[in-house]
């Protein structure tokens, strides 16, 4: 009796690195990079703060490597931060240290380079904070309702016009120093 030998098949590879070619481009074209968006500001204009700035026109904001705040040189807590700012921005000349107009009020904000960055976050919101319920305040409106219009893709042109107006009444004026060493 003969003994046969059986013939294995085989598999060609040829096809299989097409198939690992295709899967490949698939995943690359399905798949979405998430990608780190940073902090959502808007640089002003390329235009240079007068050298001729008054002191008592620029509100002074330190805060250092132990996340303490210095609020023109005094220590302040952040849920006073806001109101002070109001207070400074629109001064219109009541107190005789604080800024002369909303147009000029510069807010200055120092930090240290182990400041960490959720305290400045903080400090930031409390400023933009102030500047949003001011302009609602001028509109009229609550805070919520003035952050909605800024967010709406399309305003008659009644309220467009107010919303430039109060956009050019009080602007939005913030310095950001570079960050000192730290002094422990």
């Amino acid at each position: 009796m003969r003994v046969q030998r059986r013939i294995t098949p085989e598999v060609s590879a040829g096809s299989m690195a097409d198939i690992a070619f295709l899967l490949l481009i698939f995943f690359l074209v399905t798949t979405t990079i998430a990608s780190d968006k940073g902090l959502g500001m808007l640089l002003p204009p390329d235009k240079r703060i007068p050298q001729d700035l008054h002191d008592r026109n620029v509100f002074a904001i330190i805060l250092n490597s132990h996340n303490d705040l210095l609020v023109e040189n005094e220590p302040k807590n952040l849920e006073s931060l806001k109101e002070e700012a109001k207070g400074f921005i629109n001064n219109q000349k009541k107190k005789k240290n604080w800024s002369d107009s909303p147009k000029i009020a510069v807010i200055s904000i120092k930090t240290d380079r182990g400041t960490e960055y959720l305290q400045y976050i903080k400090v930031l919101d409390e400023i933009k904070a102030a500047y949003h319920e001011l302009r609602a305040d001028a509109l009229g409106i609550s805070p919520e309702e003035y952050l909605a219009l800024e967010e709406a893709d399309q305003l008659d042109e009644k309220m467009l016009k107010k919303l430039e107006d109060v956009r050019a009444q009080f602007p939005i004026r913030i310095s950001e120093a570079e960050p000192s060493a730290v002094r422990n």
